[in-house]
């Protein structure tokens, strides 16, 4: 007798990758020199310097905690599909312009789950199949339950039926 493993418990682990962007912390550091140096000839390099320390790590956690908001998202996503029957294969990191995303692999298709990763303007987006939709991040994050049922029925349940016809 040989048991069967479903596709979610045999291929994907159950966590989402982190996705610390470097491109954006770059970006961070950039924004901060240039902003810091302005205070060069007013308050002297040790001012432009606290200025630089100061606007590095705030945007760096500004960052942090936007890549975290999204990837506590996509990992609830994926959860609520999982347990209401969806076939995931993996999940991976994506990149695509400044925006952080994951890959969602799926039997019938790759879904996009990102958006932007710094916190005051954390957007969520989600694509699949070239149809795209965005939110705020927060009001996805406090709709989460339902957010997922939607998503399920659009993606496994329309999206399957559509692929097998």
């Amino acid at each position: 007798m040989q048991l069967e493993q479903s596709p979610q418990e045999a291929a994907w682990s159950g966590t989402v990758p982190s996705a610390l962007d470097a491109r954006v912390l770059g970006l961070v550091v950039l924004i901060a020199g240039l902003a810091a140096s302005v205070n060069v000839p007013y308050g002297g390099v040790p001012l432009a310097v606290a200025a630089f320390v100061l606007l590095t790590g705030v945007g760096i956690a500004v960052h942090v905690l936007g890549e975290r908001k999204l990837r506590r998202i996509t990992d609830g996503l994926v959860e609520r599909w999982v347990e209401a029957g969806g076939a995931i294969e993996d999940v991976t990191k994506s990149t695509d312009g400044m925006r952080t995303e994951w890959t969602v692999h799926t039997p019938d298709g790759t879904i996009t789950i990102g958006g932007i990763a710094l916190v005051p303007l954390s957007r969520l987006s989600v694509e699949w199949q070239g149809v795209g939709d965005s939110m705020d991040a927060s009001e996805a994050a406090d709709n989460m339950d339902q957010l997922a049922a939607t998503l399920y029925e659009e993606i496994f349940e329309i999206g399957s039926a559509s692929q097998r016809s």
